[in-house]
């Protein structure tokens, strides 16, 4: 399959599934002008050695799940990548992973997807989530171990249709992890997706959303700590296309360290067509020492003016020392009252896991983090 382009949209202007469609890129493009390349360990040329990972799913009863070879006819409708590591991912996979959850079914329990790195070589996954019209189901994304590792994950909501996604990238320290997401929304399909990134040395995620039908809800939020040399990076994409759908994207970052370094690109965009559309993202980052930087970049673009909301907001900025005064005037230590803090930053976020026992995760690795 070639090249597919798209120029109603100066954001993302072409497709393909053809790696060789995507020119090996040098850093001075504009969708790779943050990702430091050296560190990609040949996933962007193509160069990467051979490895393996594992996946290991454990499926709600109604759910039902499949390991396919890549001419599978399900596969890759959703989504077309959209520049070369996500091709060479789509080239490259050899098992793909299939959950369906059938019409009207609603799952009893989460499905959970766990992919654990081995430590060998370089490694491509792909994976379709699948939901019939009016099905419901809580999809779990676990990432950890050591991995050179790059994937594309479709989720398909048919009409009327409920999923909710957590996706942890928990990786170790010298895992690098290039991946992307995309939902395609059936009418009135209610898409929730929550990313928590913390692991790795390198981790680039980029989830995008697409419209079949009017009626579409898509929230996407994300939380993520960035350590000292750490990079992680989150590229959202939705696509409004669809007269009268939503969107609301909030993602908040904490980052300490040397050369600790978030990267942050929200695109959003609101075709002609798309008049109704009501649509928001919001990006924070707290910079908790010296040396570490923010990136944060929100895009756009409105083609119609029938619109029914669309605005966007970017902050990154240190600590409030008003809020540390007033808690250290209550006779609160500093350390104590630095975590007071950014346990408040994040306590929103965190209140959207609906799984307790992942959410109590979740917070207690940032409560890790904060005790560094």
């Amino acid at each position: 399959m070639g090249l597919e382009t798209k120029p109603l949209s100066t954001l993302h202007d072409k497709a393909s599934y053809d790696v060789a469609d995507f020119p090996v890129p040098t850093g001075r493009e504009e969708e790779w002008r943050f990702t430091p390349l050296s560190r990609l360990k040949g996933l962007h040329t193509g160069a990467a050695a051979s490895g393996g990972v594992a996946v290991q799913v454990d499926a709600a009863p109604e759910a039902v799940v499949e390991t396919v070879g890549r001419d599978d006819q399900r596969l890759g409708r959703a989504y077309v990548p959209a520049d070369r590591v996500s091709a060479q991912a789509y080239a490259a996979f050899e098992k793909a992973v299939v959950v369906t959850v059938p019409r009207e079914a609603v799952a009893s329990k989460p499905t959970v997807i766990t992919v654990t790195g081995t430590g060998e070589g370089a490694a491509y996954g792909h994976t379709l989530v699948k939901l019939e019209p009016m099905a419901e189901a809580v999809v779990v994304l676990e990432h950890q171990g050591s991995a050179v590792y790059a994937d594309n994950v479709e989720f398909v909501v048919g009409e009327g249709a409920t999923l909710k996604v957590v996706s942890l990238q928990d990786w170790a320290d010298d895992a690098v992890h290039v991946s992307h997401h995309h939902a395609l929304l059936g009418k009135d399909a209610t898409f929730r997706s929550f990313v928590v990134t913390l692991g790795g040395d390198l981790v680039r995620l980029s989830p995008s959303v697409s419209y079949e039908g009017p009626g579409g809800d898509a929230d996407l939020t994300g939380l993520y700590f960035v350590d000292a040399g750490q990079h992680l990076e989150h590229r959202l994409l939705v696509d409004h296309s669809t007269p009268n759908c939503r969107s609301n994207v909030v993602y908040k970052g904490a980052l300490q360290g040397e050369d600790a370094h978030a990267v942050w690109i929200g695109d959003v965009i609101i075709r002609v067509e798309a008049e109704g559309t009501d649509t928001y993202e919001l990006n924070r980052n707290l910079l908790l020492t010296d040396g570490a930087r923010a990136d944060s970049v929100p895009n756009l673009e409105i083609l119609t003016g029938e619109v029914a909301g669309a605005g966007h907001a970017s902050a990154s900025g240190r600590l409030d020392d008003e809020h540390i005064f007033y808690l250290q005037a209550r006779g609160i230590p500093f350390e104590d009252a630095r975590r007071l803090v950014i346990r408040g930053f994040f306590a929103q976020l965190l209140e959207k896991i609906e799984l307790d026992e992942l959410r109590e995760r979740v917070f207690a690795k940032v409560e890790a983090e904060l005790e560094k």
